[in-house]
């Protein structure tokens, strides 16, 4: 079996749909206004988004999806990332639904991804906390089961699109033990329970980030995704499955950068030629476009490994190493082949780098996943 980076007759007219949507629906001006709201969409934008049936792309037919291959679903973000496009897609209608696919019963697929596909219902994961550790180990937070009901305790940060979430997957630790993998516990919560509160984290890296508190939360047991204490290992699975989607949106943002920095370099005109004629500035568009290749490259073999059922654990590290780095080292050179009119944010230049800083540590950094990486390489 051959890796075919060629896209299919249905996978270009979905990235036509894609980019045809962001000119009508979400040009610049659009995206500018929406990087200062806390959800990052609008009710009116969300509803054309579910309408286009993006919401639902990797929900099976069966629960009311289109049930799309990996692949489709990258080279649907790989197009909203030439915007970028900002809101709760990516958190609801990819990360989130593979949470329930790993790790709901059969009662919660059926309740909740027919709403998902839909985009009625709207899901974010809140993991991380203060100590800020991708790993087991760093989930501190607390859920004690009391009669039919569990009762969470703890702190989330750095909790993507909490604002727009109708409900959230929290993990919490239902018993401790020697090895940090066993005992934590995933819980739908709603975001306006008694004892729920939701602060956005300020800050250029953060993004649309937010503080989520857990005071005595009470969560139903019909709320428990799974079996107590067995929710990493399905986490797990999910984040595998994921990562590629998301590391498709950073290659599109990172070839989108590199092709209107090279525009640039050809009608920008100093001391009497086109700047894109200076050896600097090609070095700079010749990294961009290693940087931004690479990205592509890594992230469609992930892709096809998850699609054909190759383990895909090794391409999913290494495309996430290098899909944040490209992203974020494209848009550090486009700032210095555009100079001081990039910094302006007026400037689509501008709109990437805050994505790129702000998504480079999600769902790990590239030093998290190449230690990842090296562990499975040495064994």
């Amino acid at each position: 079996m051959k890796l075919d980076l060629n896209l299919t007759e249905s996978e270009k007219m979905l990235k036509q749909a894609a980019l045809d949507f962001l000119r009508r629906d979400a040009p610049k001006e659009v995206i500018q206004a929406l990087q200062e709201t806390d959800t990052g969409t609008t009710p009116e934008l969300w509803k054309k988004v579910a309408d286009m049936g993006w919401t639902g792309i990797l929900v099976p037919e069966e629960y009311g999806g289109t049930g799309g291959s990996f692949t489709s679903a990258g080279v649907l973000f790989e197009a909203l990332g030439t915007g970028p496009l900002p809101g709760p897609l990516f958190s609801s209608g990819v990360l989130s639904t593979l949470i329930v696919l790993e790790a709901g019963n059969e009662e919660q697929k059926k309740r909740i991804l027919p709403a998902l596909a839909e985009g009625d219902e709207v899901l974010t994961l809140a993991l991380t906390e203060p100590d800020h550790s991708w790993d087991p180990g760093g989930v501190s937070s607390r859920a004690k089961k009391a009669g039919g009901e569990f009762v969470l305790e703890g702190t989330k940060l750095f909790v993507l699109d909490a604002a727009a979430a109708t409900r959230l997957v929290v993990a919490a630790r239902t018993r401790s033990g020697a090895d940090p993998s066993k005992g934590i516990s995933l819980f739908f919560v709603d975001p306006k329970a008694e004892g729920v509160s939701i602060r956005r984290v300020g800050g250029f890296l953060a993004g649309r980030s937010f503080e989520v508190k857990l005071d005595s939360v009470r969560v139903p047991g019909s709320d428990l995704l799974g079996p107590a204490g067995q929710g990493w290992p399905a986490l797990t699975r999910a984040l595998e499955k994921a990562i590629p989607v998301l590391c498709a949106y950073k290659a599109g943002g990172a070839h989108a950068v590199f092709e209107m920095a090279l525009e640039y370099t050809r009608t920008r005109v100093q001391f009497g030629m086109p700047i894109g004629r200076f050896q600097r500035v090609q070095d700079m568009i010749i990294e961009m476009v290693n940087h931004a290749d690479a990205a592509r490259w890594t992230t469609y073999e992930a892709l096809w490994k998850l699609d054909t059922g190759i383990p895909a654990a090794e391409s999913v590290h290494l495309a996430k190493a290098v899909a944040s780095t490209a992203y974020w080292e494209t848009c550090t050179l486009a700032h210095q082949v555009f100079s001081g009119i990039s910094y302006s944010k007026e400037h689509p230049a501008s709109f990437h780098t805050r994505a790129s800083r702000h998504l480079y540590g999600f769902l790990g950094d590239p030093s998290h996943h190449r230690q990842k990486l090296g562990k499975m390489l040495i064994g």
